[in-house]
């Protein structure tokens, strides 16, 4: 296992627990204690975690992790969604995607399936997707400008509304904090949720890819309301209580 893959797996543990003991990591990763000592010193310099005497807390940072260490989170649900999601797009469509794991999927999967046919254009962004795509022989590229953000690749700011302005998508695909039948779609970060909002402006179609998780849940800053959202793709884990409250919000569900 890598470091990056135990940072992964104590953040999760992390996360589902809220304190961890460094026995109980090394025990769970089955590595010895003194590297889960240097790994829990490590990402608390990073203020991932807080050290306490022999273990580690979680702390409000956790819940808005880097993208690099959300990737091992819900992965076998992100997969479907994903799968489940291209298949709402048609070929040749113009295909807007914001930044997050459930979307970088997505766009691997989009990218994987065209063909000279079949292309796509996709306007994001991220910068993780694009980078990924720009080789991709039978995809367009459209990138927004703005200043980029560490935790999640996305481009934010004024400089984004220029580009986003000028086009118009088929449909855009919205990857979210948190999906709420009374808030709607949320963002832990303002300059992200704004910058969303104008995406999704310019879409013929809104659909939120998120696993269950994060359904029923509110973050910092509103995205947009639920009568903006068409579609929610999620995964088979998410209530029937939920997705009728989403069902009568207006949102047709779909459980990958």
């Amino acid at each position: 296992m890598s470091r990056y893959d135990r940072w992964n797996a104590i953040l999760e543990l992390l996360a589902q627990e809220g304190r961890l003991s460094v026995e109980e990591a090394a025990q769970a990763l089955d590595v010895s204690t003194a590297t889960i000592r240097r790994d829990f010193d490590q990402l608390a310099q990073q203020q991932m975690l807080m050290r306490t005497r022999g273990g580690a807390v979680a702390q409000s940072v956790s819940y808005d992790l880097p993208l690099r260490y959300k990737t091992a989170r819900h992965a076998d649900e992100k997969h479907r969604i994903a799968a489940a999601a291209a298949e709402l797009v048609t070929p040749g469509a113009v295909v807007g995607l914001n930044g997050g794991t459930t979307t970088s999927e997505l766009a691997r999967t989009l990218a994987t399936a065209a063909t000279l046919e079949s292309g796509f254009t996709i306007v994001t962004n991220a910068l993780n997707i694009a980078s990924e795509l720009t080789v991709r022989q039978h995809v367009k590229i459209v990138v927004t400008g703005g200043v980029a953000r560490q935790q999640s690749y996305e481009l934010i700011g004024p400089l984004a509304t220029g580009v986003l302005e000028q086009v118009t998508l088929d449909v855009a695909f919205l990857g979210v904090d948190a999906l709420d039948v009374e808030l709607g779609a949320s963002a832990h970060h303002e300059g992200e949720a704004s910058v969303n909002n104008l995406l999704i402006s310019r879409a013929g179609q809104v659909v939120v890819v998120a696993d269950s998780s994060k359904v029923g849940k509110r973050a910092f800053s509103r995205i947009c309301p639920i009568e903006q959202i068409d579609t929610l793709v999620t995964d088979a884990q998410l209530s029937d209580e939920l997705a009728g409250q989403l069902t009568d919000a207006g949102v047709k569900v779909v459980r990958a």
